[in-house]
């Protein structure tokens, strides 16, 4: 191992270096390609999406692939630079020579954070941009670009990888690190990341560097990340395909008692209900789950299915969905759980 990397975090340590390496991002990697190829460059492009799915990876990829040196790529952080003063100094910066490419090319951060004031001072550089410029906006909240910024900026939508993805290149990255994981292990993690690749890597390396051997198991996972038990969200499952609304409850007690997010409980519950009916109604796929649980888990939700009276059924599933979307804007988090349990059950 370089010895530069020894310590560095695994999502700087990955960080994908070419376009071909950006995953999930297909839709954008292409074009921008295309466009180098062709010599459209444009002279400005907002990247807008949910963290870590890969903007400024790609604005720095995208920086070498024009040639420009790193001598001539400049990175600023709105969230710390958010004042007209600073857009100011970065217009005057603009009217600067490169110093060993063709072009200068400015990755600004969270562009969002920016005051009004500073977006108007920017509007006038983006407006009349010097032929050697190219700005990369990047945001995670599209919504607060003010319109005239998005008028002048080739928009591209970053879109959350999905979870098989994620729990790919967690696998292949563990491997990459000597550690194995099992399928089951890979997937939580994945789940845990919530569609983001740095969050993904971040939890990985956690859990690698608690592990006492090299073999990381979804116990190991549950452990160090503070999620659910397995068995927790299992039981919960059973005493609703039974109809057991005391016995359910009694269970959802963990959330509180063990400090776990509802978010992540009901999650894991959504998950594997999803399973449940997909065995039910699309035997087709069983492969594929029994490729993402443990073998119990496979053996228990392959008997749930099996009981087609029960109350597994879509409209639980979406009484359920309903309280995940509640669950993050209670007073008390697990009480649209509480909730949506005792109007499947009551």
């Amino acid at each position: 191992m370089d010895k530069k990397e020894e310590g560095l975090a695994l999502y700087r340590k990955y960080r994908p270096q070419t376009f071909a390496e950006v995953l999930g991002q297909e839709h954008i990697t292409k074009v921008l390609e295309c466009s180098i190829k062709l010599g459209r460059i444009s002279h400005a492009y907002l990247f807008s999406g949910s963290r870590g799915t890969g903007k400024t990876s790609v604005a720095r990829i995208f920086a070498r692939e024009i040639g420009t040196s790193s001598n001539d790529t400049y990175e600023i952080d709105a969230a710390s630079n958010t004042g007209v003063d600073d857009v100011r100094a970065l217009n005057e910066s603009v009217s600067v020579m490169p110093f060993e490419s063709k072009y200068k090319v400015y990755i600004v951060d969270e562009v969002h954070m920016l005051s009004k004031s500073a977006f108007n001072a920017l509007l006038k550089t983006l407006e009349e941009p010097p032929p050697h410029v190219i700005f990369i906006l990047a945001t995670t909240e599209q919504e607060k670009v003010p319109e005239t910024i998005h008028s002048r900026c080739q928009s591209f939508s970053f879109r959350r990888p999905t979870q098989e993805i994620l729990a790919e290149v967690i696998a292949k990255t563990a491997k990459k690190e000597g550690f194995s994981l099992e399928p089951s292990s890979a997937d939580l993690v994945a789940l845990l990341a919530d569609g983001s690749f740095r969050d993904a890597l971040g939890i990985l390396q956690k859990v690698t560097s608690a592990s006492r051997d090299k073999k990381v198991s979804v116990q190991e996972v549950e452990t160090v990340t503070g999620a659910p038990r397995s068995q927790s969200i299992n039981d919960a499952l059973g005493a609703v395909g039974k109809g057991d609304l005391d016995g359910a409850l009694s269970i959802t007690r963990v959330i509180p008692e063990q400090n776990i997010d509802p978010r992540v409980f009901l999650k894991l519950l959504l998950r594997k209900f999803r399973f449940v009916l997909l065995l039910r109604h699309a035997p087709r796929l069983k492969d594929l789950i029994k490729a993402e649980v443990s073998a119990e888990d496979f053996a228990f939700l392959s008997e749930l299915a099996a009981k087609r009276e029960s109350k597994l059924n879509e409209q639980t599933l979406l009484a359920l969905l309903e309280a995940y979307e509640q669950s993050g804007r209670s007073y008390v988090p697990e009480l649209p759980l509480e909730l949506a349990l005792m109007k499947i059950l009551g």
